[in-house]
């Protein structure tokens, strides 16, 4: 029972990384802001759209227990095509060199947060290869057709989690707001 207690009341953070400007790189923002609109969240759950923190990210991180972040991801496949980490996989990858806004990246931000022993001690990273990411708003339509298939994993990780995301019977409207 207390276990249970511990994981109803732990603070999980789902998070959108990505730049809402550059075509399929908004992914993140779009992915997380269609879940909330979809899905009620208990309150330990916050649903944080990012966009290109860098150098902050890892303040974003520090207090949670678990989290759960979307983002698009260099890697060959096909676009559209998803991918998970676990934090063992993140934090052992090789340092890369810093060539995008979104750097330092989730896994520098993962060993920062560990050195203040404030990190998340759970992380999934939901990963998928974008079509196009060049300036310009909207999403391709192979990142369209995995959303429902990444808020399905996102809302599985919660359920592993301990947290239940109930569907609204309505959904309420997203606020994508850059594709106005």
């Amino acid at each position: 029972m207390a276990r249970e207690v511990a994981t109803m009341t732990r603070r999980i953070g789902v998070i959108g990384l990505g730049n809402v400007l550059m075509g399929d790189d908004a992914l993140g923002p779009y992915a997380v802001r269609a879940l909330e609109s979809a899905y009620a969240l208990p309150t330990n759950v916050s649903v944080l759209d990012l966009g290109t923190p860098g150098p902050e990210l890892a303040d974003y991180l520090r207090g949670f227990g678990a989290i759960i972040v979307v983002d698009t991801l260099r890697a060959d496949g096909a676009p559209g095509e998803t991918r998970t980490y676990r934090r063992p996989e993140i934090v052992s990858a090789p340092i890369s060199q810093r060539i995008s806004p979104h750097e330092p990246g989730l896994r520098e931000a993962l060993l920062t947060a560990e050195l203040i022993d404030d990190g998340p001690g759970e992380v999934l990273l939901v990963g998928v290869i974008p079509s196009s990411v060049a300036a310009g708003t909207g999403l391709s339509a192979a990142l369209r057709e995995a959303l429902p298939r990444i808020q399905g994993i996102v809302v599985a990780e919660l359920e592993r989690l301990g947290v239940r995301a109930e569907e609204r019977a309505e959904p309420e409207a997203a606020d994508i707001w850059w594709e106005s």
